[in-house]
């Protein structure tokens, strides 16, 4: 495997006091719960990755509305690095659909914010959440 980084993208979608969800079926973080994503194709914005990928994995259409943070290198407990993604976080508006799992998702669902801090989830998920909530602050509550 040739050691580069890989340009992804990751939808966050608020939807009151939820956020929408994946448990991963593939690595990294398969079995975990984690913001639908993946690879951003050649010609194509980590804006639309995100509403691509979201619309892919869980059949919901939601617009992106603009970005939230960077994540990258995942490491393991040694501080190996076991992957090296550069993944947008996308902040994204709610449009239309019921979740379910597609692709290469075993689950999909809007996740209340009460359940995030014990969810088995990827890194992050809960700060992403807290993050996309202050850059959201009218729409907590509503929905």
């Amino acid at each position: 495997m040739e050691k580069i980084p890989r340009l992804g993208a990751i939808a966050v979608v608020l939807r009151g006091e939820s956020v929408l969800l994946v448990r991963r079926g593939n690595p990294p973080d398969a079995g975990l719960w984690g913001y639908p994503g993946g690879h951003v194709e050649w010609g194509e914005t980590a804006l639309e990755a995100a509403a691509r990928e979201l619309l892919e994995e869980t059949g919901v259409t939601a617009t992106p509305r603009g970005y939230l943070t960077n994540l990258d290198i995942h490491r393991g407990s040694e501080g190996v690095v076991l992957h090296h993604y550069l993944l947008a976080a996308v902040l994204c508006d709610y449009v239309d659909g019921t979740p379910h799992a597609a692709d290469d998702a075993l689950e999909a669902g809007w996740v209340h914010r009460d359940r995030l801090p014990d969810l088995p989830s990827s890194p992050r998920v809960l700060a992403l959440y807290e993050l996309a909530v202050r850059a959201t602050p009218t729409r907590l509550g509503s929905g």
